[in-house]
């Protein structure tokens, strides 16, 4: 490897910044994003998506000396240009189609051409389709860089593995795949990555593969919940508690204990579409993956109505009910709002006249609102609904008196995550 090691992290979100401060522990870091707003935050020590704990913020950064080992945070793209590898970690969501979109992937891969220098190496972490990396950016990094890939700059690919809010499997305790484009650089690269990464590096033997390796990672698990959602459905028309069903055959050595639930967030809800459009691209209509796909992003729509269901069996009138949604981030204990699937719920119970309040001790107002056009209330106490929905199973939701919550009166009790007694709530997925 190269002696003089000067990293560059471009894009300092749930991906890049845990990155970033675990090499700015061996290396001189520079981290790059367009967005100010963040880059000030990070710099006065704080991490508002709560990956990094400040006080492991505060001991890497740098004000000055962009050369010690330690992490420099910046918006201007001069700051990197001494740098020689450099890490993308941007988003690849989809639109509202489905497709992919690669236009984060396609700007940062323009900043990096910018400043590009000869024997570089690129990195590529965002989940795309085979092949994206050296058909879509690299022709970019040529363009801007007017280097020759392979010749003058070189390329790898190591897919993230983030969980965000997960504090037990954090980035250096996950195995990484890693690649690169010659085997020089897949050597290089890998050596990289092995010397924070204290779980280990698998190099794969292409791009390509390392890259498919990543779709189908989260293809697996979202066909894999799209099954249990579907028995979810059998079940709830067979009168069978789904939860009872699937503890029952948890008790077989080789079942694989999924749960139905709502599939958001910026991996399993997005990665098989880059996947089905590049089938679909080479001839071959993947079915079974988009047929997964069709189960979970109806979910919401079906909970909903369950939920009307049960609004009429007490008694209640549908339009104008008065609704309390628990949670709208698309994971647990975790600030993240991405692609979130309690949105589906709440829209959907709004076609049906319902009046629905959202209460997330987690989100960040602004960025619900900014997002969803939203609005979060700020207590639900005291209040008296006609349903209580718990969309996310954040620890402050676990311990609720549910009789309190009802308030004396007969409210519908529904619980997507299944964390509630049964027997005090009046359905579940």
């Amino acid at each position: 490897m190269k002696k003089n090691i000067k990293i560059a992290v471009i894009g300092l979100g749930y991906v890049g910044l845990p990155l970033a401060v675990e090499f700015a522990k061996k290396y001189p870091v520079v981290g790059f994003d367009i967005n100010q707003s963040r880059v000030d935050e990070l710099n006065n020590g704080t991490d508002s998506t709560l990956e990094i704990d400040d006080a492991n913020l505060q001991t890497v950064l740098l004000t000055d000396q962009p050369d010690k080992i330690g992490m420099l945070l910046t918006t201007d793209k001069d700051e990197i240009k001494d740098c020689n590898y450099y890490i993308v970690t941007v988003p690849t969501p989809t639109d509202k189609n489905n497709r992919p979109v690669l236009t984060p992937l396609v700007k940062a891969s323009e900043t990096v051409g910018a400043v590009l220098s000869k024997d570089d190496i690129v990195i590529y972490e965002s989940t795309v389709y085979p092949g994206a990396t050296e058909e879509d950016c690299v022709p970019v990094l040529e363009k801007v860089s007017g280097m020759k890939y392979n010749t003058d700059f070189f390329v790898g690919y190591s897919p993230e593995r983030i969980n965000p809010g997960d504090k037990e499997h954090t980035v250096t305790k996950i195995k990484k795949v890693t690649s690169g484009s010659t085997y020089e650089i897949g050597f290089k690269v890998d050596e990289l990555y092995k010397s924070v990464i204290v779980a280990g590096t698998h190099l794969a033997p292409s791009i390509k593969v390392a890259e498919a390796a990543k779709v189908i990672e989260n293809s697996q698990r979202d066909i894999n919940i799209a099954f249990v959602n579907e028995l979810a459905k059998i079940f709830n028309g067979l009168g069978i508690d789904t939860n009872d069903v699937l503890e029952a055959a948890a008790t077989k050595w080789n079942f694989l204990p999924f749960k139905p639930g709502l599939v958001g967030g910026h991996c399993i809800g997005v990665d098989p579409y880059y996947l089905a459009q590049k089938a679909q691209e080479s001839g071959y209509n993947p079915e079974i993956i988009l047929a997964g796909r069709r189960m979970n992003d109806g979910m919401g729509s079906w909970v909903a109505s369950q939920i009307v269901k049960l609004l009429i069996q007490k008694g209640h009138a549908v339009r104008n009910s008065k609704v309390l949604v628990l949670g709208i981030t698309f994971k647990e204990n975790c600030p993240d709002i991405r692609n979130t699937k309690a949105i589906d719920v709440i829209n959907e119970l709004k076609e049906y006249g319902c009046n629905v309040d959202v209460y997330d001790p987690w989100a960040n107002t602004k960025e619900v609102e900014l997002e969803y056009k939203l609005s979060l209330v700020n207590s639900y106490l005291e209040q008296k609904f006609d349903a209580i929905i718990l969309a996310v199973a954040h620890n402050e939701f676990k311990t609720i008196d549910l009789s309190k919550l009802r308030n004396g009166h007969e409210a519908v009790i529904y619980d997507i995550k299944g964390i509630w007694n049964k027997e005090l709530i009046d359905g579940r997925l």
